[in-house]
C-alpha cells in the first residue's frame, strides 16, 4: 500500500475520532444540563455553552487521538478486523472515560451517587457509539475494497514448484481476495525447472530479499517450501530479520517455529503469521514518547556542559569538536551518529579500529569523555530525528557487522528494533575492544530484544545511570 494512501486512511479515522469526541461531549454537556443539574436545583437550568465547554472541546479531541494512537489504534489501518475493534475500541472508551470522570465530572452537582453511575454510563455509550460506528463503516469498506481486488499489499512468494505453485493458484482463484498482489517469486532452490515462472516474474535469489521489498515496497511475504526444504527456514526468516513486512508460511512450518507464531486464515487458506510485535503497541508509542521528552528535557539541561565539552575538546588537541560516521540501524538502514570527539584527529586514517583501555589515539581529555560517557550524549539528538531510542542494542559500523555475521549469523536479528544510547550489553559486558567480545556482548542484547518492555528499559537506564556516577565507564 502506498504511504500517500495510508496517510489519507489514518486521516479519516482521525478525523472521524475528533469528530465523534465533540459531538459526545456536546451530548453529554447538554444531558447534564438538561436531566441531571434540574434534578439537582428543581428548576430548568439554561443551557449556556460557557468557556469550559469550549475548552473542553479543545481538549479532549487531543487526549482522545492521543490515546488512540498510544493504544495502537492507527496501526495496520488496512488490516483491521471489525471484531477485534469493537472490542480494542470498547476497551479504550472505558479507559478514557474514567480518566475524564475522575478528572471533570467527580464535582459536579447531583441529587445522590446514582447520578454519577448514569453521567459514567452516558458519557460512555456517546463515546463508544459515535466512535466506533465510522470506524465501522470505514473497517467494512476498506475490507471490501481488500476483497474485491481494488486495494492490495504487494507480496513476494518464496518457493519452486509444488506447494508453491498450488498456495498461488489456491489464493488467485479465490472470489474473496485476501489483498495478497503477487509481483513476483523467488526459489529456494534456482536449479531445475521453475513451474512458477509460467505464472510469476523470477525476481532475484534468497540474498536479493531486502533490495527486492525496497525497491518493489513489499509488504508480505508467503513461505511455500517443500518437506525437503524446510531447513532453509531458518536462513530465510534470518534474510527477513529487521524488514518491515509480514511474514507467513504454510502450516506444516509449525513446529519449527513454535512459540513465535499465530495462526491466521486467509479465506480458507491457512497461514501461519510470524509475529514481529516485540512489545504491545501502547509500550512501543509510549517507549517513542519517553524518548522525544526525555532526549528534549537532557539536550537542553546539557546545553550548558556541551559548551565547556566543546572547549576542552578543541584544546585537548586540533580538529572539530563532534565526530560522526555512518552505522547501521533498524532494518539494516545506515543513519549518521554523533559524538564528541575523544580521539585524535585522523585516528582511523588506516581505516576502522576498535578501541581498548590503552588505546594511544585517545586524548587525556577523551578519556574522562568516555569514563564518564559525555562523548555519546550528543545521540540524543540522534533519538529526537527517530534513528535511535534512549536503550537498545549499540549500532556497529558495516565493517564489523560484515565480521560479526560471519561467526554468528543471529546478530541480524539485533536490527529488529532501534539502536540505543546504551543497552543491556553494555550494562552487563561494556565496551568490546574486538570481534570476539562483540559476539560475547550479543548474547546480552538478544535477551533484552526476547524480553522488551518498558520495566526492562528503566532498569536499564538505572543501572547506566549508576554507571555513570561510579566512573565505571571505559
Amino acid at each position: 500500500m502506498k504511504k500517500k494512501n495510508t496517510f489519507w486512511q489514518v486521516a479519516w479515522y482521525i478525523g472521524f475520532d475528533v469528530i465523534a469526541s465533540v459531538a459526545a461531549w456536546t451530548l453529554f454537556f447538554v444531558y447534564r444540563k438538561r436531566v441531571i443539574e434540574p434534578e439537582k436545583f428543581g428548576y430548568e437550568v439554561p443551557l449556556h455553552f460557557d468557556e469550559n465547554f469550549i475548552l473542553a472541546l479543545i481538549i479532549l479531541p487531543v487526549f482522545w487521538v492521543s490515546l488512540y494512537f498510544l493504544t495502537g489504534q492507527y496501526k495496520d489501518i488496512y488490516r483491521k478486523s471489525r471484531l477485534k475493534e469493537l472490542g480494542n475500541t470498547f476497551l479504550v472508551s472505558v479507559f478514557g472515560v474514567v480518566v475524564i470522570f475522575f478528572s471533570v465530572i467527580l464535582d459536579d452537582w447531583i441529587v445522590d451517587y446514582k447520578s454519577y453511575y448514569r453521567l459514567f454510563y452516558i458519557l460512555l455509550v456517546f463515546q463508544f457509539f459515535l466512535t466506533y460506528l465510522p470506524r465501522l463503516i470505514l473497517t467494512t469498506r476498506t475490507n471490501h475494497r481488500i476483497q474485491n481486488r481494488v486495494i492490495g499489499f504487494n507480496t513476494i512468494l518464496i518457493g519452486n514448484n509444488g506447494k508453491a505453485l498450488e498456495l498461488y493458484e489456491e489464493l488467485k482463484s479465490k472470489k474473496k481476495s485476501a489483498g495478497n498482489v503477487f509481483i513476483g517469486f523467488v526459489p529456494v532452490n534456482p536449479t531445475g525447472h521453475l513451474s512458477l515462472s509460467n505464472h510469476l516474474e523470477r525476481l532475484g535469489e534468497i540474498s536479493d530479499l531486502h533490495r527486492l521489498v525496497r525497491e518493489n515496497n513489499v509488504e508480505e511475504i508467503i513461505i511455500a517450501l517443500e518437506g525437503q526444504e524446510n531447513k532453509q527456514i531458518g536462513r530465510i526468516i534470518s534474510v527477513l530479520e529487521g524488514l518491515p513486512i509480514i511474514v507467513k508460511v504454510i502450516p506444516d512450518m509449525y513446529d519449527i517455529l513454535v512459540g513465535r507464531v499465530r495462526m491466521s486464515s486467509i479465506y480458507g487458506t491457512p497461514l501461519i503469521q510470524i509475529s514481529e510485535d516485540l512489545m504491545p503497541s501502547w509500550q512501543v508509542n509510549l517507549k517513542r514518547m519517553i524518548d522525544v521528552v526525555f532526549s528534549i528535557i537532557a539536550l537542553l539541561f546539557l546545553m550548558p556542559i556541551y559548551l565547556l565539552v566543546a572547549i576542552g575538546v578543541k584544546l585537548s588537541s586540533p580538529g572539530p569538536v563532534l565526530y560522526s560516521h555512518e552505522r547501521i540501524g533498524k532494518g539494516g538502514k545506515g543513519f549518521m551518529i554523533y559524538k564528541f570527539r575523544s580521539m585524535y584527529q585522523d585516528a582511523e586514517s588506516k581505516g576502522p579500529a576498535l578501541s581498548s583501555d590503552d588505546d594511544p589515539r585517545i586524548t587525556p581529555f577523551g578519556r574522562f569523555l568516555r569514563k564518564s560517557r559525555l562523548d555519546e550524549t550528543p545521540q540524543f539528538f540522534n533519538v529526537l530525528r527517530g534513528d535511535m531510542s534512549l536503550v537498545g542494542p549499540r549500532p556497529e559500523r558495516q565493517f564489523y557487522i560484515d565480521q560479526i555475521v560471519e561467526q554468528a549469523p543471529h546478530y541480524v536479528h539485533l536490527q529488529k528494533v532501534k539502536p540505543g544510547i546504551t543497552s543491556w550489553g553494555q550494562v552487563k559486558f561494556g565496551y568490546a575492544e574486538n570481534v570476539e567480545e562483540m559476539i560475547k556482548r550479543l548474547k546480552y542484547d538478544l535477551i533484552y530484544i526476547a524480553n522488551m518492555s518498558l520495566y526492562h528499559d528503566f532498569k536499564v537506564l538505572i543501572y547506566t545511570v549508576l554507571i555513570v556516577l561510579q566512573g565505571r565507564g571505559k
